[in-house]
């Protein structure tokens, strides 16, 4: 058995690839089904590389600024993932968009040492902790 949900290994390895629009569909049914904070956060952060690669600099500040507000109650780890490292690297792909530069997305990294083993996602059909 995994130590991670299937969608989000999947999610992780598609957005590696450098396939965001494929990324972020893989975790679509997992949020839909389970309301994850966190899922939906990640989907945005993915969403914004895809506007990245269409040239729409609105559509990533929007997409990432979003993806930040989300995750930041994260931090600093969750569900397999450094969330610091995530919200960096948000903020070094807006720096880039403000200094002219193409942002670029760094690899995301699951590791068990990052799992708490409580995250509701870890329970089909869970949803993550709730907006505040």
């Amino acid at each position: 058995m995994s130590d991670f949900p299937v969608p989000l290994e999947r999610f992780v390895r598609l957005f590696n690839a450098t396939h965001y629009w494929d990324s972020h569909e893989e975790l679509e049914g997992a949020w839909r089904e389970g309301q994850s904070d966190f899922y939906q956060g990640l989907i945005l952060y993915a969403s914004a590389f895809v506007h990245v690669a269409r040239g729409n600099a609105h559509g990533v500040r929007a997409q990432l600024g979003k993806a930040q507000a989300r995750l930041a109650r994260y931090r600093p780890v969750y569900l397999g993932l450094d969330v610091e490292l995530l919200l960096e690297a948000a903020g070094a792909a807006l720096a880039a968009l403000e200094e002219g530069r193409r942002p670029v997305a760094p690899a995301l990294v699951l590791e068990r040492s990052r799992v708490r083993g409580t995250e509701p996602e870890l329970k089909p059909g869970a949803a993550g902790p709730a907006a505040g």
